[in-house]
């Protein structure tokens, strides 16, 4: 269904992608908005009609098959996953239902504070549709409707207290209030444009949600449940204080805690947080980054791959990419050469050496590529992490065999001084 409702979009999508992309011969009116010469040959390519066109793109922009950058748009990473990514087509449309009340043009002649207030009380009259599952009346939805906007105008007055200062400017005529606006126009408008977007039919004097619209406020209030649950209460810190939270947490206690987490906020500007946590000195945090990515699943494909070439995060990235793209979590390691498995088990007996105790350190040995310990310490040495001195010296500090202990000390001078 989500296809099917995108699919004009993303038709549009393509043709700008092919015609208007770099190196090609139209490339280039340098507007999000089609300019008008544009429009017309993307009617007379695609067989429509300019103001169709526009509309489509306009539906493309709000669904992300179009990403704007300043006065220039490029596909998006859901139009790039579009015929691989089901995921990708869902998301799309849920960011098409999220803008509804920019699909379809709102009444030029009401008051623009009642038409916020009708927009934020839409969710209520929409999980109200979803419970009772069929067709609801108009006049019912109105009642409801009316109802939350009270309590909004409630929830935000404000009255003074003390003394007033007397008006010196004399009085003006009070300008029109959004109290005084009639709601029932605004609902009509809702209604239409939720159902310019697939997510309910509208007619006859009622209004049912279309199985998609159903789906999409289902996980709406699920979201919402998943956010109120959160185990270890970090829901409201920035990404590296979250994480630093569920560092002592159990992986099933972590991964609630991320669904939480991702659930209070736009996904977007999670993944940025993540990264930028991941790329920060605590090797503990990275690892912990990228197992919260992996709850955030398809979105955080195209930020993942932009990292790749980053040394400190390339192999928490191939590994991630590695599992998205179907790999085993037990093979995805063959993706990465000896040198980045090598690195990468430097950066986690960082994490262990700051957060861990020694028993984890020693065992930690077992995990690394190489066959023997002296192979290790010599790949160790080469492969230049900046942590690779610390790590040796704890490794030998923890080790009970003297004779290990002494060759990983040997080695972490060396590294030290540089000497071979």
């Amino acid at each position: 269904m989500a296809r099917s409702q995108l699919a004009a979009a993303a038709r549009v999508a393509r043709w700008a992608d092919v015609a208007l992309g770099p190196g090609s011969d139209g490339a280039g009116d340098g507007k999000a908005t089609l300019a008008d010469a544009t429009a017309e040959r993307a009617a007379g390519d695609l067989g429509l009609t300019a103001a169709q066109v526009r509309a489509d793109w306009d539906t493309a922009r709000l669904a992300g098959l179009v990403e704007v950058h300043g006065d220039s748009a490029r596909p998006g990473w859901r139009l790039r996953a579009w015929n691989r990514d089901d995921s990708a087509v869902l998301r799309g449309w849920v960011a098409l239902f999220d803008a509804w009340s920019l699909a379809y043009p709102e009444p030029a002649d009401h008051e623009p504070a009642a038409v916020a207030e009708v927009v934020s009380a839409m969710p209520q009259v929409l999980s109200f549709l979803q419970l009772s599952a069929g067709p609801v009346p108009v006049e019912q939805l109105l009642d409801l409707l009316e109802q939350r906007v009270t309590e909004l105008r409630t929830e935000r007055c404000e009255i003074p207290y003390g003394p007033q200062p007397e008006p010196v400017e004399p009085p003006q005529p009070e300008p029109r209030r959004s109290e005084d606006t009639p709601l029932a126009p605004l609902l009509d408008w809702a209604l239409h444009a939720l159902a310019s977007v697939g997510a309910l039919t509208y007619g006859d004097g009622h209004a049912t949600l279309t199985p998609l619209g159903s789906w999409a406020v289902w996980v709406k209030l699920e979201q919402i449940c998943v956010a109120a649950q959160s185990p270890a209460g970090n829901i409201e810190a920035v990404a590296e204080e979250m994480l630093r939270g569920c560092a002592q947490l159990r992986p099933n206690a972590a991964r609630a805690e991320y669904r939480a987490w991702l659930a209070a906020r736009p996904v977007g500007s999670a993944v940025t947080e993540l990264i930028a946590a991941a790329r920060g000195d605590d090797a503990l945090l990275r690892g912990l980054a990228f197992e919260a990515l992996r709850v955030v699943g398809a979105p955080a494909e195209p930020d993942v791959r932009a990292v790749v070439e980053e040394p400190t995060l390339r192999p928490y990235a191939l590994l991630w990419l590695a599992e998205h793209d179907g790999a085993d979590a037990e093979d995805a390691h063959e993706v990465l050469t000896r040198k980045e498995a090598t690195w990468l088990w430097v950066d986690t007996a960082a994490a262990v050496a700051d957060h861990g105790e020694a028993p984890m350190l020693v065992r930690h040995l077992e995990s690394a590529v190489q066959p023997t310990v002296p192979m290790l310490l010599d790949e160790v040495r080469a492969v230049g992490h900046p942590r690779t001195v610390q790590v040796l010296v704890a490794l030998a500090a923890a080790h009970p065999d003297p004779a290990l202990a002494k060759a990983v000390r040997r080695a972490a001078f060396q590294v030290h001084t540089g000497g071979n």
